[in-house]
């Protein structure tokens, strides 16, 4: 029986495959299987709830053509996830389905799998006033969200809690670099969840505002009242929890906090600029939380996701420019959305307002500074940290390590005198970094710059560790 399911199902993924890119079937198609089928519908086994919901929203239509194409008529397809319990089925109930292929499949009755409750619509004026009081942006929802193969995952997990369909992924934590989305996906939650339940309390932080909000409430003697605000949100939505790193007694209470939320079934939904293992001062047991249940990633757009997102923009914004120019933009930055966007804002604004036409010479000038920028790499201490341990043939570790050779200790002495020259990471951040104080960093900058007037070798060292590092 198994092989006929599988056969069957086999036939229907082909057909899927040849209207989709490889990479979409591959994330959504490739770990699915069919586990049961009857007269009026296919159950098909996906690793959990997002691969359901998202397939629903986005190849339905393609899924549900090869469906007829190999049955010869339509099935309901259904979920079900990894784990879940299912009952095989009596060889006795078996019953002919789909005759033109050859098989017979088993069909058995089975109560429909449980839906999320959806509260009764409230008016459009309550909700926005909830939108309000949480503090989310009218303009970051799921509609205005351009997807690309760089972000699909991450934006169906946050439908999927949007919706209350995140059984299991508590919390959901979204990670990439700024201005890829990150933010928007938090604010879209929000909105959603209250359109499907207008009287939840949901609550959108920083942890920059929490953190500061924190120390107030222990100024005015109000933590009661601070911790109401957070402890009781029926959904909270937490940016930039990178912020939290260092600062013990924050993190103390965001621990108290986040058990309460998880320990009460609710739900929260937290963002980064890097993997939560990667957070360097970041508790230990913060840590294991932030990962206790869905990671998704975003990466940098393609180009063909870049363009998309520029056309949606301009139909959003009513804002005309010319295919070359939304072109060239798509092509020329490529490391932050929030900046494409600024870019073409830019050059419409100009055109708009000095009624010029964009040369190439305008365009140039205009987004001189967003070029150069998109031109230098990103340099991170942890690069800097990677590419001198193996110039100086040291381990990785000793950057962080007490021991005090001379070797190494000249070797991580120039890391941070590097970190110091090229990245915007304040003392205490690169101190941090490397497990010193600030005044530790201070003093091997001065002692490499000292080196390098003294010594040719050290300054040819410095230069190739620095070219090495800028190349992009």
């Amino acid at each position: 029986m198994a092989d006929h399911l599988n056969t069957i199902w086999k036939e229907i993924c082909f057909k899927v495959k040849e209207q989709v890119s490889a990479d979409t079937f591959r994330r959504w198609f490739s770990s699915t299987q069919l586990i049961e089928a009857d007269e009026t519908r296919l159950l098909v086994r996906v690793p959990n709830h997002i691969y359901g919901l998202w397939i629903d929203s986005n190849y339905i239509a393609i899924l549900n053509h090869a469906v007829v194409g190999v049955l010869g008529e339509a099935r309901k397809v259904e979920w079900q996830p990894l784990g879940s319990v299912h009952k095989e089925p009596d060889p006795e109930e078996s019953l002919a389905v789909g005759e033109d292929a050859g098989v017979k499949v088993a069909a058995r009755q089975q109560k429909p799998p449980e839906r999320a409750k959806v509260a009764t619509p409230h008016p459009l004026t309550s909700v926005e006033k909830s939108i309000k009081r949480a503090g989310l942006n009218r303009n970051h929802r799921f509609d205005a969200f351009v997807i690309g193969s760089n972000n699909e995952y991450a934006a169906a997990a946050a439908r999927a809690v949007a919706n209350g369909r995140s059984d299991g992924y508590n919390p959901l934590f979204i990670w990439g670099g700024p201005g890829l989305g990150k933010t928007h996906l938090l604010h879209a939650i929000g909105q959603q969840y209250l359109l499907e339940n207008g009287k939840a309390k949901v609550v959108y932080m920083t942890c920059e505002q929490f953190t500061n909000e924190f120390i107030e409430s222990l100024q005015n003697n109000t933590l009661s009242k601070f911790r109401n605000k957070y402890r009781k949100a029926d959904l909270l939505l937490v940016d930039d929890i990178h912020f939290l790193a260092g600062k013990e007694k924050s993190q103390e209470e965001f621990f108290h906090t986040f058990n309460m939320i998880c320990d009460g079934q609710r739900q929260i939904v937290l963002t980064s600029d890097r993997p939560a293992n990667e957070i360097s001062d970041l508790e230990e047991r913060i840590v294991s939380r932030c990962e206790w249940g869905l990671t998704a990633g975003l990466q940098l757009p393609d180009v063909e996701t870049r363009l998309a997102i520029l056309r949606k923009k301009m139909a959003m914004w009513d804002v005309t420019l010319e295919d070359r120019i939304v072109e060239f933009l798509a092509d020329r930055i490529r490391k932050s959305v929030r900046r494409l966007e600024g870019a073409m804002m830019r050059l419409a604004s100009y055109s708009s307002l000095s009624g010029k036409a964009l040369t190439d010479e305008v365009i140039e000038g205009l987004l001189k500074d967003i070029l150069r920028e998109e031109g230098r790499r990103r340099i991170t201490i942890q690069a800097i940290q990677k590419e001198v341990a193996l110039h100086f043939d040291v381990r990785i570790a000793d950057m962080t390590a007490r021991g005090r050779k001379a070797d190494i200790a000249f070797a991580r002495q120039v890391a941070m005198y590097l970190s110091r020259t090229m990245t915007d990471h304040s003392l205490v951040e690169i101190g941090r970094a490397f497990g010193r104080d600030h005044g530790t960093i201070i003093h091997a900058v001065r002692k490499v710059e000292k080196r390098l007037e003294e010594s040719k070798e050290v300054r040819q060292k410095i230069s190739i560790l620095g070219g090495r590092l800028s190349t992009v």
